[in-house]
């Protein structure tokens, strides 16, 4: 009895991974397995994926991140600006080096500030609105996330087109982001008395620092990712071999089942007559409807076959990022990460989760119908992300100095003029589309 028990504690600690396992398995009834399961894996994901867990978890040992975040706190008692700190910052690092390398390294350290300041009762809303902004902030640029890599390199699109489709579903997703973002952090935070004290591992800290960059360096395509994923575990196994122990390598094994799954679907001849008709009646809408099944990383794959518009599936599989949890992977590195942490309420995380994403979803997908019908105009989706740009930047620098102090009013500054840039930025929108869709 205490060995059943023993056992289904740890299947309710890995739901994601028993789900997944269990996606792979049904599809293998359709799809038997064969040699072409190898090619269902992606490598240089899982080798990019496992070097940066490593690196993080040597990194979350040396002290380097207490520190930071004792400095964040350091006398800062306005939790709405922590928070809007710990979620802005994967949306702009997420469009130089991919949302899934943000996520983990901002999302353990926003699980440290939090503890640390005893608030992690914003942990749901803070790792969720993390998510977001790594996903949707990995939208505009070819190189922030794989599918936008795939659909540059497979269609060879010029930059000029590329932002033109990507500019204005960043520039509406902030708006949203912004006020989801208003909803958080009320109260105060301080940091614990004392804490400051710990002594930072600073020549552990210098080697994963290196170590860092040369993950960085693979994403970014400058190295080989496996000879990295080697360098990395041998210095780290050499060093310190119990942080490799302590990864959460069923994060991997997650990964690993649902490339299968979504192979084995893409092998389908009923799912290939079924994806022909989706894409000849609503490209946008379907690419991003079957993201929320397969990924939208293989959908973009998938679903390259089946149209000559690059404009609409980047725009599908990119808003299809958001709404399930598996819609995009680094939504599922995020559920981990969090599942992972003390007191964690999974449940309650994946209904806010959820209702989250699925607003983005609806609203990005309601914003494609208005700003991409008719002809991609570049010249008028440049004004729209010029214009935006412009707003966003006098608001929030209006914003972030009103926030500096600690208001007892019931409309703090940091929402009365983060309502004025929305309001701006939706008017920018509706502007913009005597240029969007004429």
């Amino acid at each position: 009895m205490n060995r059943r028990e023993e056992i289904l504690k740890r299947i309710r600690g890995q739901e994601v991974l028993v789900a997944s396992f269990f996606l792979a398995v049904v599809s293998m009834l359709f799809v038997p397995p064969s040699a072409e399961y190898a090619d269902y894996i992606d490598v240089r994901t899982l080798c990019i994926l496992a070097s940066m867990m490593a690196v993080i978890g040597g990194l979350s040992c040396t002290g380097l991140f207490e520190r930071f975040a004792d400095r964040l706190l350091d006398g800062c008692g306005n939790a709405r600006r922590v928070c809007a700190v710990l979620i802005l910052l994967p949306f702009f690092l997420s469009m130089f080096i991919t949302n899934d390398v943000s996520l983990l390294t901002f999302v353990p350290f926003a699980l440290i500030v939090l503890g640390r300041s005893g608030r992690m009762d914003l942990a749901i809303p803070v790792v969720v609105l993390q998510t977001a902004a790594a996903n949707l902030g990995s939208v505009l640029f070819p190189f922030g996330n794989p599918q936008n890599i795939f659909i540059c390199s497979s269609f060879e699109t010029p930059l000029g087109g590329f932002l033109a489709v990507t500019a204005p579903l960043v520039a509406v997703g902030t708006a949203v982001l912004v006020l989801l973002m208003l909803r958080v952090g009320n109260g105060t935070l301080s940091c614990a008395t004392g804490t400051s004290d710990k002594t930072v591992d600073s020549r552990f800290a210098c080697v994963m620092a290196v170590l860092f960059v040369l993950c960085i360096a693979a994403v970014l395509r400058m190295l080989p990712c496996i000879p990295v994923m080697i360098a990395v575990m041998g210095i780290i196994l050499l060093l310190r071999p119990r942080i490799l122990i302590g990864l959460d390598w069923g994060l991997i094994l997650t990964f690993v089942f649902l490339f299968i799954f979504t192979g084995n679907i893409a092998c389908s001849e009923t799912v290939d007559a079924v994806l022909d008709g989706l894409m000849s009646w609503d490209p946008v809408a379907s690419s991003a409807l079957i993201s929320q099944v397969v990924s939208n990383v293989p959908a973009a794959v998938m679903l390259s076959g089946f149209t000559s518009d690059w404009q609409s599936l980047l725009a599908g599989v990119n808003i299809g990022g958001f709404g399930t949890p598996i819609a995009s992977m680094a939504s599922v590195i995020s559920l981990r990460i969090y599942g992972g942490s003390e007191g964690c309420d999974k449940k309650r995380y994946l209904i806010f989760f959820t209702a989250v994403n699925m607003l983005m979803l609806i609203v990005l997908l309601a914003a494609s119908r208005l700003l991409y019908r008719g002809r991609f105009d570049r010249i008028g989706h440049l004004l729209f992300f010029l214009a935006s740009g412009l707003y966003a930047l006098r608001y929030f620098r209006t914003a972030w100095s009103s926030s500096e102090s600690d208001h007892s009013g019931v409309y703090p500054p940091f929402m009365y003029s983060s309502y004025h840039f929305t309001q701006s930025s939706m008017y920018c929108c509706m502007s913009s589309l005597s240029f969007t869709t004429t």
